[in-house]
């Protein structure tokens, strides 16, 4: 039997892989999670202005938050015409804007065909003047992913070079790992200098080799590297044996959820 989140993110697979935008799930570390984040966003836009936001964050770690605006409306709230999925969009400058979606993250999986067919609906409407969809995820979900950050294609980690990145850059590799996560872009922002970044994201490659497997793309820094082009490429492509890696990783995966009753959690698993 299909588990209902894996379901569910296979449909929204199948729409992202159809649609010209990139889609990306987003994690920023370190001190300031959400406004690293954004200075990805902005790095990635470029001049083009096509980036669009979905925010699975509440609260304080919103980009609401980080951007000083009011706590909108969740794109679960166009069910039933309560609102149009235009009037969703927060403004932010440079980019298409915001969508929170952490209501409707949780709601997916619960909803019937027709209720999921009109947020699916929705998100086509929303996405046909992006040319990259980001998907921003709280580090803490990472080991239970949404359907959305399921079934985004590619996983981008942006660490701040400080100690807390470091840590969190850590300890968010090894719960995506934990999930069947195959190899992930990594961007650094906040280095001193090129040589500092470089040595950062040296560093923690090291680490998460030794201890967790997982592959790491380099991206480049955010202040001074084109993320988009990168992004545009498969992080696999940077480690051959990734693909057979990923493999025995979701079999081991696959066996401990089962062990734990993880079935009935309904948990999915990466491309």
């Amino acid at each position: 039997m299909v588990a209902p989140r894996e379901d569910q993110a296979a449909g929204l697979r199948r729409l992202f892989r159809r649609a010209p935008p990139t889609v990306v799930a987003l994690y920023g570390t370190g001190r300031r999670r959400a406004q690293v984040a954004l200075q990805a966003a902005h790095r990635i836009a470029g001049r083009s202005e096509r980036v669009l936001l979905l925010d699975e964050v509440q609260d304080e770690g919103s980009l609401a938050a980080a951007l000083g605006l009011p706590a909108g409306g969740d794109l679960l709230s166009v069910l039933g015409g309560r609102s149009p999925v235009r009037e969703l969009v927060q403004p932010v400058p440079g980019l298409l804007g915001c969508v929170p979606v952490a209501a409707c993250a949780l709601a997916l999986p619960l909803l019937d065909d027709e209720r999921r067919e009109c947020l699916l609906a929705a998100l086509r409407t929303l996405q046909r003047p992006a040319s990259f969809i980001l998907i921003h995820a709280a580090c803490e979900s990472a080991a239970d992913p949404s359907p959305f950050t399921l079934a985004a294609p590619r996983r981008l980690v942006v660490a701040e070079a400080s100690r807390s990145g470091a840590t969190d850059a850590y300890q968010l590799i090894k719960r995506l790992a934990a999930t069947g996560a195959g190899s992930l872009h990594v961007a650094v922002c906040g280095a001193r200098s090129r040589d500092d970044a470089a040595a950062f994201f040296a560093s923690l490659s090291e680490l998460v080799r030794r201890h967790v497997g997982v592959p790491l793309a380099w991206l480049g820094e955010v202040e001074r590297d084109e993320l988009a082009a990168g992004l545009g490429r498969s992080a696999a492509e940077a480690s051959p044996r990734d693909a057979e890696a990923a493999f025995l990783r979701r079999l081991a995966a696959f066996g401990d959820v089962r062990g734990k009753g993880g079935a009935a959690r309904g948990r999915g698993t990466w491309d």
